[in-house]
């Protein structure tokens, strides 16, 4: 740089400082050598972290509330975590934009055994004579104040993550400017920010931190990614299996998991109240994403509704007979399911596709679906009018039918996907 630049530079400084009045802004490097490593603080070894952000996606259904408040009430007792492992305790704070602590929060938390009061619920913010909403955006100061009177706090759940940010949250930048201030809280607190969200319809089979609802930057932003789903429709005994994933993690392990279960029952000490729980299985070894696939295949699948609700719709739109393809195809799409779950009802009741016309008729070939029949062993297959009843009474009322063989070669040409509406 030349003296007549570097004059220049400072005339230009010594100006910007007199006219705004305030100090030069200056950059304070800090030297590698002077930095001492530290270990992660984890609430849970591998799962939750002391001042890092995580989130926990899934479909709707799978209890990511329920197992929140579990993971809270473990926390507030110092109790233990699904592998046995102790956590340290402490206060939890919440901010909830969906459910209500009186009937859904608090009966949750007692119910999966919460010392209440370290749980601490964020509400109105007052301001002289008024009061108004909490806003992330202006308020996060007066909240910073807050968790430091009461101390020992060391988990904050966000409920939903998006209700962080007051732009959009499909923008990355916008995403990061909302999310922010809530990660810099959680790092000066040295508390774990554990932030709930959706999956995103139509995501099926897509990597597991794709799949949550918004930007990218959720998942980006997150240090650690939890997802739960459903993993197939009927266990052994007979309940729905379901899964709670590790799916990312830039500070651990980024896989396995654990199986789980809700329970719903009545609150002892407030006798006609009821709430549910979790109650927590073996673990699990496996990347989310391999995990999930099979949940998307067999239970819940983000994409239009599951496999049980699917599973009676068909039943009942077949109940009077064969439907064509096409016509299937429409009232799927009119009630809101996708074709591939509709695929799967399909092979799941035995749906037999049968072709009719064409050729030696005069009506246009075309392919239609048909309920099963009896057996050649005399097993009824007839449709049930509540499928989800016969799965509570482990009756199997379908079998698998092969599709039926083409006359001439001996191979299936139904290929229904190739049909248009």
């Amino acid at each position: 740089m030349s003296n007549q630049s570097i004059g220049l530079w400072g005339q230009v400084e010594q100006r910007f400082n007199q006219n705004d009045g305030e100090p030069f802004a200056s950059v304070r490097l800090i030297n590698g050598a002077d930095i001492k490593p530290e270990p992660i603080d984890w609430l849970w070894d591998g799962w939750l972290a002391a001042g890092k952000m995580h989130v926990f996606g899934g479909a709707p259904g799978t209890g990511k509330t329920t197992i929140s408040m579990g993971l809270a009430a473990t926390v507030t007792t110092g109790g233990r975590w699904p592998d046995g492992t102790a956590s340290p305790a402490g206060n939890v704070v919440i901010w909830s934009g969906e459910d209500d602590p009186k009937d859904t929060l608090v009966p949750r938390l007692s119910l999966s055994g919460a010392d209440l009061s370290r749980v601490f619920f964020i509400g109105d913010v007052s301001q002289g004579a008024e009061s108004r909403s909490f806003d992330p955006a202006k308020d996060m100061e007066p909240l910073r104040h807050k968790l430091t009177e009461i101390g020992g706090v060391r988990l904050l759940i966000v409920d939903p993550i998006v209700s962080a940010v007051t732009g959009d949250s499909h923008k990355n930048a916008e995403v990061r400017r909302g999310l922010q201030p809530l990660c810099e809280l959680a790092g000066a607190m040295r508390c774990a920010l554990l932030g709930i969200t959706h999956f995103s319809k139509g995501t099926g089979g897509r990597d597991p931190v794709e799949r949550l609802t918004g930007s990218l930057a959720f998942g980006a932003l997150a240090r650690v990614v939890l997802v739960a789903a459903k993993h197939q429709e009927e266990g052994e005994d007979g309940r729905t299996v379901r899964l709670f994933c590790r799916a990312k993690s830039n500070i651990g392990p980024d896989d396995g998991g654990f199986e789980y279960d809700l329970q719903q029952a009545e609150l002892k000490a407030h006798p006609g109240i009821f709430a549910s729980s979790v109650l927590w299985g073996d673990a699990v070894e496996g990347a989310a994403r391999k995990l999930l696939a099979t949940a998307d295949a067999t239970g819940d699948d983000g994409e239009g509704g599951t496999l049980a609700d699917a599973k009676r719709f068909l039943g009942e739109l077949l109940e009077n007979g064969p439907l064509a393809v096409n016509a299937i195809k429409a009232d799927a799409n009119g009630a809101g399911y996708s074709w591939a779950t509709i695929r799967r009802a399909q092979k799941s009741l035995g749906i037999v596709p049968k072709k009719e016309g064409g050729r030696f008729g005069s009506s246009k070939q075309q392919w239609l679906w048909q309920l099963p029949v009896e057996s050649n062993h005399g097993e009824s297959l007839k449709m049930l009018k509540n499928v989800e009843d016969a799965q509570q009474k482990k009756v199997s009322t379908f079998r698998q039918i092969e599709h039926l063989q083409a006359e001439s070669s001996g191979k299936s040409d139904y290929d229904p996907d190739c049909e248009l509406f």
